[in-house]
């Protein structure tokens, strides 16, 4: 039985973000403006790559779970090996320096990660959850928020710190920050990473997280052309 925890896209797409999902026969994807997750059903048919092409069309890049063959045709671009992290002692507190953050900042938040690559930030991600920032002298340098949101459960993401700032101790506080809110819900916390990120998995498991199994992903292109 696959529970919200093992497939957090389908689950948030067919859940509390089913606003955010868009739809070809069995596969749903967030708004491309949003994010850029594919998520597949549980028991996918034979057709299930026919609907992933029509979704996202001739010639795009599409990440999906590693578990399903790839097709003939189908150039695989990535295989990407992950973990995924969930709160067993995080000690959760509001930070009294972190503001919320709204569509009047994206400009700087997307800034901010071009600079620091924490992962997938779109100009319509802030709509997934609530996202917290630290300034200083007025400028964004550091910020943290809500991403999937499987029943139950809440992706923090979007963890980064202007490089100047770093070694302060700013990613751990948005975290507590965010997780916060979370728990305040009545949810628990969860995060992903990449397995080859190693200094952010050993920050995650000092501060209170357990890593558990979780699949990897390949990501492929839709034969045609764009």
């Amino acid at each position: 039985m696959v529970t919200p925890f093992d497939d957090p896209a389908w689950a948030s797409l067919t859940g509390p973000h089913a606003h955010f999902a868009e739809r070809s026969g069995q596969v749903l994807r967030y708004q491309v403006d949003v994010a850029p997750f594919f998520a597949l059903p549980p028991e996918p048919d034979d057709g299930v790559w026919d609907d992933v092409a029509a979704l996202a069309g001739p010639g795009r890049t599409v990440t999906v779970h590693n578990a399903l063959p790839v097709p003939a045709g189908w150039e695989v671009l990535d295989r990407i090996a992950g973990v995924r992290l969930v709160d067993v002692a995080l000690e959760a507190a509001e930070d009294p320096e972190a503001v919320v953050l709204g569509p009047d900042d994206v400009p700087e938040m997307l800034d901010l990660v071009e600079r620091t690559k924490p992962g997938p930030f779109r100009k319509r991600t802030i709509e997934l959850g609530t996202y917290l920032g630290i300034r200083r002298g007025g400028e964004l340098i550091a910020m943290a928020g809500e991403r999937m949101h499987p029943p139950g459960w809440t992706e923090i993401s979007a963890v980064c710190t202007d490089p100047a700032y770093r070694g302060q101790g700013l990613a751990t506080r948005l975290i507590r920050a965010v997780a916060a809110g979370i728990r305040a819900r009545g949810e628990q916390p969860m995060m992903h990473a990449a397995a080859a990120n190693t200094p952010a998995i050993r920050l995650y498991r000092s501060i209170g997280f357990e890593v558990v199994p979780r699949p990897d992903f390949v990501s492929v292109r839709v034969p045609g052309s764009l």
